[in-house]
């Protein structure tokens, strides 16, 4: 019978380190069973009971050892928890010889007590089963309140795991129509003035950095996402002049706040994609603070030619949101506006690093 002695697969096979156990466990039980199963008490002093105690810390000792290298040995042999009935069968069939052999040679050996000193067989066979059956149950209880804890927290990992793959997937929509214009605004650009293609390359670079950077991280400050929107909004104002207007309005305070990363460049990418932009009806956005959130509000004249929306980068946002708060993303739209509130994180609040080799969000 091989019994695997390292510290840590014990631990595994058992569910816990259960030296401590050992070292209370057997003397306690050991003091117990004479009063529990013997009828004996300490009417005549602790000095009088202590042969009692030693011979039957002798008896707990040799049953809790063999209890214990039996399901070691039985949790090697059949580990699967379809195999339970089946371990505890094999561990049954084990137990009827080792309780022999354990009465037989203690009973052979005198320690100050011998077993003819005891109340009767019936009695001794009582009070040794009753202690098998005793450490028995805590160590198979105790496995599989440790089962039951690891399965929990291998749920807990898997559901993790999921959602930061689910959040990356939606991170991963990288915008081809963003990049395309951004080309096509350029080439335009550098034909006209070349001196403004300098400029909008260099600001090109800094969105592409930011959101290279971020790409491993769910929330930003404010203050970092703030200094990305200057430069994405140089871009899309190249593109759309003041037939675009982008108003900002929050107190300082509230740039160390969180908030996820790109969303405020999907909420005007979104409204640019579906609204009409025209001199005569320019798309006006305004950004503001209001109730512990960061609002983006669109004046709303949807296009004619009207562009099916699939919901992607609302929903990305308020699945990423999901994922550090149980605040909601308010979405509300009346005949004149298009409003998002997205709740300001507290800059403490736990930003989990993914680690991915893909980049950035698409909006929808």
């Amino acid at each position: 019978m091989k019994i695997l002695t390292n510290r840590h697969t014990i631990r595994d096979l058992i569910g816990f380190r259960d030296i401590y156990l050992m070292l209370f466990g057997i003397p306690i039980l050991g003091f117990l069973v004479p009063i529990l199963f013997f009828g004996y008490s300490l009417e005549d002093g602790i000095v009088s009971y202590l042969p009692k105690w030693v011979i039957s810390i002798c008896y707990a000792t040799s049953y809790w050892f063999s209890v214990r290298t039996i399901f070691l040995y039985s949790r090697q042999k059949y580990p699967e928890a379809e195999q339970t009935w089946k371990r505890l069968l094999f561990i049954l069939v084990l137990f009827v010889p080792s309780y022999i052999l354990i009465n037989i040679v203690l009973g052979a050996i005198q320690l100050g007590l011998s077993m003819s000193s005891m109340r009767s067989l019936l009695e001794l066979n009582v009070g040794s089963i009753s202690v098998i059956l005793i450490v028995s149950t805590f160590y198979e209880s105790a496995y599989f309140y440790a089962q039951w804890k690891e399965s929990l927290v291998e749920q807990e990992r898997l559901r993790r795991m999921h959602t930061e793959s689910q959040l990356e997937g939606l991170k991963n929509q990288v915008n081809p129509h963003f990049l395309f214009n951004s080309l096509n605004t350029l080439a335009f650009i550098i034909s006209e003035n070349p001196d403004r293609g300098i400029r909008f390359v260099q600001e090109l670079s800094r969105v592409y950095r930011y959101i290279l950077e971020t790409r491993n991280t769910q929330l930003v400050s404010l203050s970092d996402e703030l200094t990305f929107l200057d430069a994405y909004i140089f871009l899309v104002k190249e593109r759309f002049g003041d037939k675009l207007q982008i108003h900002q309005n929050f107190p300082e305070g509230i740039k160390k706040k969180k908030v996820i990363a790109l969303a405020l460049q999907m909420l005007i990418e979104n409204a640019i994609k579906h609204n009409e932009i025209s001199s005569a009806h320019p798309l006006v956005i305004n950004i503001f603070s209001d109730m512990g959130c960061l609002v983006v509000q669109n004046s709303l004249r949807i296009k004619q030619q009207k562009q099916v929306s699939t919901q992607i980068g609302l929903h990305n946002i308020q699945s990423r949101y999901q994922f550090f708060t149980n605040a909601e993303v308010r979405i509300t739209q009346s005949d004149q506006h298009f409003t998002v509130a997205l709740p300001l994180l507290d800059e403490h609040t736990n930003i989990p690093q993914i680690h991915n080799e893909q980049d950035a969000v698409r909006p929808d």
